[in-house]
């Protein structure tokens, strides 16, 4: 298998697994709300706070749009081999920062 081939795989099986993570996260019913970080760390009485259900949606639409530097990455590998996956991972880095701190501000 060539590096192309491979850098092409890589991309698409990231992609599929952060899209069924994201469906599983918006269909859960609120149930998904116990894998985010810190979540479950809160005491009871705070966690009566939230609408486990609607977070457990936005964090999957979130984590459902994560894909696409990865399929956007697999187009690019095919003429430049490693280099669509490198930029795929800077991408998703960024979003995930993104996300990380959106939440951090709306936790203070």
């Amino acid at each position: 298998m060539s590096l192309k081939e491979s850098c092409i795989i890589i991309d698409l099986s990231i992609a599929a697994i952060f899209f069924l993570i994201g469906l599983l996260f918006y269909r859960s019913n609120g149930k998904a709300a116990g894998w985010l970080s810190g979540y479950v760390m809160k005491p009871v009485e705070e966690r009566k706070k939230y609408d486990e259900k609607k977070m457990s949606r936005d964090y999957g639409k979130r984590i459902m749009l994560w894909p696409v530097p990865f399929v956007i990455g697999a187009v690019i590998d095919f003429g430049f081999p490693f280099k669509g996956t490198l930029i795929a991972w800077i991408i998703w880095t960024v979003m995930l920062i993104r996300l990380l701190t959106e939440r951090h501000k709306r936790e203070r």
